[in-house]
């Protein structure tokens, strides 16, 4: 929990906070004033984005593989003594165990907004946060259907260089 305000405010609060935080002593910190408890909770919002979007790619790359690797083991594996363990690897190992070939999950990614509004402050503040951008963009492109861009893609290609096009 991130809290922001006045600092004679949030101490006068403090035994509700420690009372709501997932650990009284070290899950909630004063952060600064009025406004930077949602400021820096947007930011961490922006990792996630990031973070979830990289173990999707390198879950699916080893899905794809023919080595029939047992995704929910190697995420198991992983959770205990890797560099990547944390609690969304322990979040993605859970689904993985209760449903190992994701049947039923359409292939759309929602988003609360908090990934948007962090890459509009990147841009606003000049920060470079190409990795949080592009989660966001991923999760956009989820939603397409029927992608017109991925079409004139296709059809740009064959122009060119007589690339095949898969028909649909």
């Amino acid at each position: 929990m991130m809290v922001g305000g006045e600092t004679g405010v949030v101490e006068s609060l403090r035994p509700l906070f420690e009372a709501l935080a997932p650990a009284a002593d070290k899950g909630w910190g004063h952060v600064g004033p009025s406004g930077a408890g949602h400021f820096t909770k947007m930011v961490h919002n922006g990792i996630e984005y990031g973070m979830m979007q990289a173990y999707a790619e390198g879950f699916a790359i080893m899905e794809r593989k023919d080595f029939e690797l047992d995704l929910h083991q190697i995420a198991e594996i992983w959770r205990h003594g890797s560099v990547v363990r944390s609690w969304l690897l322990d979040l993605t190992a859970d689904a993985l165990e209760k449903n190992p070939s994701l049947e039923g999950i359409a292939p759309y990614v929602s988003d609360s907004g908090e990934g948007r509004w962090t890459v509009n402050e990147a841009i606003e503040l000049e920060v470079s946060a190409p990795v949080i951008t592009l989660s966001l963009l991923e999760r956009l492109r989820s939603r397409e259907q029927d992608s017109y861009g991925d079409k004139l893609l296709s059809a740009m290609r064959n122009e060119f260089g007589g690339h095949e096009i898969k028909k649909g």
